[in-house]
């Protein structure tokens, strides 16, 4: 299914653990942010949590090379060639250098499989395109706000794009299995990597958002 081409607001999500940095859905890289992240510590592990979430991740990779690199699965055959370097899977059965502190959770649907991570210490559960949540103030022209609005993904009823829910069809039970793990877990914050992200009653927005699916 073709995704449309466009910009908007996107987040990368940075969670400082025991060994280091985990960069989660890598965003445009500055100088300014750069030096941010060296005050918090060293990138560790730079992550591609979906085959649609990967255009800076060669430039992660330049400026820390020491840095481990993990892509979900089908990043290579989605960069038609911008990711022609080796990289660990996120679909392994062993389990992750950061299994300590995070739980990675994979969801897949028939374009794509997003990885879902929850931090056990603070409670964050950390999101891709499982819900957006876009506000209108930070959304340009008015192509964005009617699709967005098709999309049912507007602040504050953020939730799970339409598009995106027919690609699990095939994989609904296996999805409203994740969610309902998801919500067991009992998230405080959902982080997102498109519009506004919620700062507590986690549980609750799931719930909300996933009410199509949950019955």
């Amino acid at each position: 299914m073709p995704w449309p081409k466009m910009s908007f607001p996107t987040r990368m999500t940075v969670m400082r653990l025991a060994d280091g940095l985990f960069l989660h859905s890598p965003t445009a890289l500055s100088l300014h942010l750069k030096k941010e992240l060296e005050a918090l510590g060293s990138p560790r592990w730079i992550v591609g949590p979906n085959r649609i979430h990967y255009w800076w991740i060669p430039d992660w990779r330049d400026a820390y090379p020491s840095a481990q690199i993990y892509l979900a699965p089908y990043i290579h055959e989605q960069s038609k060639g911008r990711i022609n370097f080796t990289a660990h899977a996120l679909s392994s059965t062993n389990g992750y250098p950061w299994d300590q502190e995070l739980i990675t959770l994979p969801i897949e649907g028939s374009f794509m499989t997003e990885i879902e991570f929850f931090h056990r210490a603070s409670r964050t559960l950390v999101l891709t395109d499982l819900i957006e949540n876009f506000e209108l103030c930070r959304l340009n022209g008015s192509l964005m706000r009617w699709l967005t609005w098709l999309g049912g993904v507007q602040d504050p009823h953020g939730s799970m794009p339409r598009d995106m829910r027919m690609t699990f069809l095939r994989n609904r039970r296996r999805l409203k299995t994740a969610v309902e793990q998801m919500i067991e877990w009992n998230p405080e914050r959902i982080i997102l990597a498109h519009g506004r992200w919620y700062e507590a009653d986690g549980a609750q927005e799931l719930r909300r958002a996933f009410a199509w699916l949950l019955g």
